[in-house]
């Protein structure tokens, strides 16, 4: 689980990279969940929480640029 701090210290671009990568992980661990081959069923929470925080940054960078 990241922290609100590392995801602001990271570039726009690479921000939005890694929102998409993790809706990817999310999705397919969604899909794992579903077939009840996903272990750790709390890495769903994280990876919702990890999104948010990572696009509220993004939203935050794209508001001081503009």
């Amino acid at each position: 689980m990241a922290k609100a701090s590392e995801f602001r210290e990271m570039a726009a671009d690479a921000l939005s990279a890694k929102v998409v990568e993790m809706e990817a992980q999310l999705f397919n661990d969604r899909l794992q969940a579903g077939l009840g081959k996903l272990e750790n069923t709390a890495s769903l929470r994280h990876l919702r929480r990890d999104i948010a925080r990572a696009q509220t940054a993004l939203r935050e960078k794209k508001g001081q640029a503009a």
